[in-house]
């Protein structure tokens, strides 16, 4: 049954009106430009005008749409005005988009290339010649999306995926509702993958219906215009605006959203507790080719999709707009509701989930060899990208943390569509066929071809404890920098939350989680690991850093001294070891265990009874867990570092103190002294450490444990033989 459109098409709304939408144009940071040459004030205004289009999620999804301008310009040869049309290039984001993410063209030349194409049999080979139209030759490369501005004889065009438009796009009588809804004002191509094609069908549109303000793609997304860069953004808002105050109008209209409720949610808290339980076993499994970082939400949009009647129809349907797809795969993997996997045994919900995986890759492959074409790449990983869990919430894994994180955006952006398509119509998600064209394109295969090689450690997971400053942060640092996510922890909340800042402002949100952590505590070092599961879906690489040092005469030293001591260091390292191996099994993976430990383990020196009697301990734990854990493929290694002072807690508390009267100098000499007593003369720092440790954990050692590795300059007394 089709909805009666009942919202006329109004002139363009004062910002005021927006309900659905944010209206963020400021005229006096617009006006800024008019002092600008016509073409630079028209680059910066669509510059300007993407990004506050970007900056709204409900318009369009990360990476998603693209946006152009045209203007004269001076030919750099002949300094003749010519028109040019800059776009944005290929693989960008119009919420990030700056000059270099745009691509310039000849709008001459690219009107010349219909001269010589062949037909949509031949349209991929257009994008190379996209080339011999470059008038910027700084530009970014053109996208498969430059054809689609380049005949629309509009100043400024905007292609974006709003969700809203999508949904009437998707909706089995869209081409129909988007008539009726707009009176005949926006125009409607059916689906036909991006391309050369697509563009001359928006051109013939165009010039069928006259004075159009927009075109509709069928399951794709939404084509909008003005003259100037103003127009063209009021213009998108107000389009999008009417499209969701329809939306909003007929939910629970004809029928409850999704059929209605199927089952209720589990409680927030524990929710986010069987999450963090269930995600290393999913993440192992999703990582059967390479290893994944996982994503978790609870959005309430995913819950009301996943526990509704309506779960079990529409989520093997998949997405319709190729955006959603290519990040979301064919069709999500669902499993059964949180309450029957609960009362399943640990064995039983392994072979459970196991036959699931199974079966999905079973699905995809058939899916593969039954659409596939004779030049078509070879079949990607057949693991599922979106798993749904009703009563919890939606699981993504990905190559890293911001792909992952990204997939579930899409695909929350998909669950709307459909939610907006079942209100007014009927949902309709791509033919498989047509999707398996976009997934496979050759021209899409060519782009992840040209993508950077991955890091040593992508889509390995670190935790390093005691990580917020000295030689924990290093360590961190330094695998983020090869391609980890690492869980920063601390004791100190201050201290923690200072490193987050500074690894965010570094790296980015999605390289680093946080999480506070007393490692003399078995419920605390519980928490931290399942916090990382929940950030990440579970953990590779654990490095036990946290310490303490107490140097004091066998007089003065006393019994709390001493159990601080073996609380921290040696107890510290063998709970949260075993709180690792727990994880690292769950995942079937193998994993990384690096303790940092001391030269101190292997040599005798004055006022250090309780220091380097723990040291030793920890060394000796090391090769007993690296015995223990070999059939689980985990390795154990040790770094014994030497007096690394800079940026280092070891100093505090009397530590520098107390060695200095032992060498019997002053706390000033020690960083010297030190130094001078190593054979290569030199002074140990953090990131030497963080080297030793990537050094075990980077790949090149992956069939080492046990071992210990000396980062001391040289201590002859410390040789292990």
């Amino acid at each position: 049954m089709i909805s009666e459109p009942t919202t006329p098409l109004s002139q363009p709304l004062d910002g005021s009106h927006f309900r659905h939408v944010s209206y963020l144009w400021d005229e006096a940071k617009a006006a800024e430009f008019d002092k600008l040459p016509e073409a630079e004030r028209e680059v910066a205004l669509l510059i300007y005008r993407s990004n506050l289009l970007g900056a709204d999620l409900r318009l369009t999804n990360y990476g998603g749409g693209n946006t152009s301008c045209k203007a004269m310009t001076p030919d750099p040869l002949t300094g003749k005005l010519t028109q040019v049309m800059w776009v944005k290039g290929s693989g960008g984001d119009i919420g990030t988009l700056t000059k270099s993410g745009l691509a310039a063209l000849y709008m001459d030349r690219l009107q010349a290339l219909k001269n010589v194409y062949r037909g949509p049999e031949h349209e991929d080979e257009m994008v190379e010649l996209f080339n011999h139209c470059i008038y910027d030759l700084a530009s970014k490369a053109p996208s498969i999306d430059t054809a689609l501005h380049a005949f629309l004889p509009f100043n400024h065009v905007d292609h974006l995926h709003p969700d809203a438009a999508i949904a009437i796009a998707a909706a089995k009588d869209g081409k129909q509702i988007t008539h009726d809804l707009f009176d005949g004002k926006i125009g409607w191509v059916e689906w036909r993958r991006p391309g050369f094609e697509l563009g001359l069908e928006l051109q013939r549109c165009l010039e069928e219906n006259p004075g159009i303000r927009g075109i509709m793609l069928g399951s794709h997304g939404l084509f909008t215009w003005g003259n100037t860069a103003y127009e063209s953004y009021v213009n998108t808002l107000e389009v999008i605006e009417i499209c969701a105050t329809y939306l909003e109008e007929n939910y629970g209209k004809n029928r409850p959203v999704f059929g209605g409720p199927n089952t209720k949610s589990l409680a927030p808290e524990e929710r986010q507790k069987r999450a963090s339980v269930l995600a290393p076993t999913l993440r192992g499994l999703a990582s059967s080719e390479r290893h994944m970082v996982g994503h978790f939400t609870d959005d309430e949009r995913v819950l009301e999709f996943i526990n509704s009647n309506d779960l079990d129809r529409l989520a093997p349907l998949g997405t319709s707009c190729p955006d959603h797809f290519l990040r979301t795969k064919i069709k999500p993997l669902v499993l059964e509701h949180a309450d029957l996997t609960e009362k399943r045994s640990p064995e039983d919900l392994k072979a459970y989930l196991n036959g699931l995986f199974e079966q999905y890759r079973a699905d995809y492959t058939e899916y593969y060899e039954s659409c596939k074409h004779p030049n078509s790449p070879a079949i990607r990983d057949a693991n599922p990208v979106v798993i749904l869990w009703p009563g919890v919430g939606m699981f993504t894994f990905s190559k890293d943390k911001q792909t992952a994180r990204v997939a579930a955006e899409f695909y929350i952006n998909a669950i709307n569509v459909m939610r907006g398509s079942e209100a007014i119509s009927e949902y309709t998600s791509l033919p498989r066929q047509e999707a398996f064209n976009i997934e496979y394109w050759l021209l899409e295969e060519a782009k992840l071809q040209r993508m950077p090689k991955a890091k040593p450690l992508s889509g390995k997971i670190a935790l390093i404890t005691g990580s917020a400053g000295g030689i924990g942060k290093a360590i961190a640092k330094k695998f983020v920098e090869e391609g980890a996510v690492v869980v920063l922890n601390d004791i100190n909340a201050e201290r923690l939350a200072g490193a987050k800042d500074e690894f965010v402002k570094k790296f980015g949100r999605d390289s680093v989680a946080t999480t506070l952590l007393d490692v003399t505590n078995a419920d605390s070092i519980k928490t931290a690991f399942e916090a990382a599961s929940l950030a990440f879906g579970g953990v590779d690489i654990v490095i036990n850093n946290a310490g303490i040092s107490i140097s004091k005469s066998i007089e003065d030293h006393t019994e709390k001294d001493w159990a601080l001591l073996y609380d921290i260091l040696v107890k510290g390292q063998f709970v949260v070891t075993q709180t690792a191996v727990a994880t690292m099994r769950k995942q079937g993976l193998g994993g990384d265990i690096v303790n940092i430990v001391s030269k101190n383990a292997l040599v005798s020196g004055p006022n250090n009874a309780g220091y380097g009697s723990a040291k030793a301990a920890q060394l000796h734990l090391s090769r007993l867990n690296a015995a223990e854990l070999g059939n689980d493929h985990i390795r154990v290694n040790v770094v014994n570092p030497d007096a690394v002072i800079a940026d280092s807690n070891i100093w505090a508390g009397g530590w520098a103190e107390g060695r200095a009267k032992a060498y019997g100098i002053t706390v000033e000499e020690l960083p010297a002294y030190y130094a001078k007593r190593t054979l290569l003369n030199e002074s140990i720092l953090p990131q030497d450490i963080a080297n030793a440790c990537f050094a075990f954990v980077g790949g090149l050692l992956d069939k080492s444990t046990g071992n210990v590795l000396n980062v001391d300059g040289g201590v002859a007394m410390a040789f292990v033989r």
